[in-house]
């Protein structure tokens, strides 16, 4: 909740001073009006965009149409928790800064540390990226194991409720006014609030209640890619992948066959194989290990020949990256935000979706702190930041596949082109794994694989240097 005048003044003095800034900002949050927040969808996205809402609003309402389970179990509104999730190094950070101890509380509940570059086995381009130390720490652990987490510690916030079983059916305004008071609900009840952050998803129906209200839609961005897939758990032994506790083999535009393996609580193996434009891999056991033969490296295919299955499959089809450019709207309407997969919604297969959220998380706090005028504008234009990274290396990896339905240009042809070179020069060059790693963790911004020191590297990295396919792994894969 807002600290007071007097409190904020207390801890300014006893830290150097207050300054007329100080004052200024103090008076802006005096000012505004912040009793009550809702958020729409309790998905990790609603549970981030609440914990910001939490410093600045006596009280956030979260809404959601599923019961929620408890903590480890998987809700039946959300399909997607059955599959492989990643938390990358960025949203790692903030989900610890968010929540300080979660990481400890995760890690004592079964989740699987471990460098991100180290001790995972990416294959790229032929082969295998470098594995050094990188510091990018990362947790692999279910889906359900880290949302219940999450909604276990938001909801031990003072000033943070969830109303389960809820689902929005729309917005309502003041009377002659633009501004957004509140939530109709699909029982024909309503919630008033100050202001409302939509986090329903993918499927969010933002765009159209807008035009309900008399706004324009958003102009949407998409990209067809067409994947199917299939996911598996697997019992984890020590032996397996020599202990690594990654294995990830993108598809490719001639094999568009995919897969990833990921370690993660109870001592199992999560493995999605994923094909694009094409059919998913079989949910019968002998269907799935086959399938996992054509991968373009032997890693997951040699632990899952043997490792004893557990469960079930699942299968899920997602059509195409989605992204809303809110940022470009003339207007919008007061007392209304869309957040994390309502703006954007990226090929999963790059475990990006979280960690992008965790980020419009920490720029939504920013916003708030800076006041209230023009919020929708302000937050709409550092979300469209966040999402710029992950949008550009999901989508111009995706585009390399020439079924892929999107918009291509010869600057993503370059792109494309120079990555794949760096991929290769990186089978040998722990310089340039880290630097891609760092892109891909969403830590630093694309354009710094093409700085020239490293650019040189990639030139240097693809003259007279054997491919280095498999000579890494052929003997030692088990």
């Amino acid at each position: 909740m807002r600290a007071t005048l007097k409190q904020v003044y207390n801890v300014r003095k006893s830290t150097g001073g207050i300054t007329p800034y100080d004052l200024l900002e103090i008076t802006v949050h005096q000012s505004t009006n912040r009793k009550h927040a809702v958020v729409i969808g309790a998905s990790m996205g609603g549970l981030l965009a609440s914990r910001a809402l939490s410093d600045h609003f006596e009280s956030v309402t979260i809404i959601d149409r599923d019961q929620m389970p408890a903590v480890g179990e998987q809700r039946r509104y959300a399909p997607q928790g059955h599959h492989t999730h990643g938390l990358l190094a960025s949203g790692t950070r903030v989900l610890e800064s968010h929540f300080p101890g979660l990481t400890a509380q995760l890690l004592a509940a079964g989740a699987v540390p471990g460098d991100i570059v180290l001790k995972s086995r990416w294959f790229m381009e032929g082969g295998y990226l470098s594995q050094v130390r990188s510091g990018l720490d990362g947790l692999l652990l279910s889906r359900p194991l880290l949302e219940g987490m999450v909604r276990q510690r938001t909801l031990k916030l003072p000033n943070v409720t969830l109303r389960s079983g809820c689902e929005a059916a729309g917005l309502f305004t003041a009377a002659g006014s633009s501004v957004v008071t509140g939530v109709k609900l699909r029982d024909g009840g309503q919630i008033k609030a100050d202001l409302i952050v939509e986090a329903s998803g993918r499927n969010s129906h933002s765009a159209d209640w807008l035009e309900e209200i008399g706004f324009r839609k958003p102009e949407v961005e998409q990209v067809e890619v067409a994947l199917n897939y299939t996911t598996r758990l697997f019992r984890r032994e020590p032996n397996h992948l020599n202990g690594d506790l990654a294995a990830i083999i993108p598809p490719t535009p001639t094999g568009k066959l995919g897969a990833v393996m990921l370690a993660q609580e109870g001592n199992r193996w999560t493995v999605t194989l994923a094909v694009h434009f094409g059919k998913a891999a079989p949910t019968d056991l002998p269907g799935f290990r086959e399938f996992a033969r054509n991968l373009h490296a032997p890693d997951i295919d040699s632990v899952i020949r043997t490792a004893e299955p557990i469960g079930e499959a699942q299968t899920y089809r997602f059509p195409s990256s989605l992204r809303k450019r809110y940022e470009r709207l003339a207007s919008f309407p007061e007392g209304y935000l869309a957040f994390g997969d309502a703006i954007s919604s990226f090929n999963p297969i790059y475990g990006q979706g979280m960690s992008s959220s965790a980020l419009q998380s920490v720029a939504l706090g920013e916003c708030l702190a800076e006041g209230d005028t023009r919020l929708a504008q302000r937050f709409f234009a550092k979300a469209a930041k966040v999402v710029d990274i992950p949008w550009s290396i999901a989508v111009g990896n995706d585009l390399r596949m020439p079924e892929t339905v999107g918009p291509r240009n010869a600057g993503v042809n370059f792109v494309n082109w120079y990555i794949s070179k760096l991929h290769k020069a990186a089978h040998h060059d722990a310089e340039l794994t880290l630097a891609f790693m760092n892109v891909a963790n969403l830590v630093a911004p694309p354009p710094s694989v093409m700085h020239p020191r490293l650019a040189w590297r990639v030139l240097m990295g693809n003259v007279g240097k054997r491919s280095g396919a498999m000579e890494r792994r052929e003997a030692a894969s088990g």
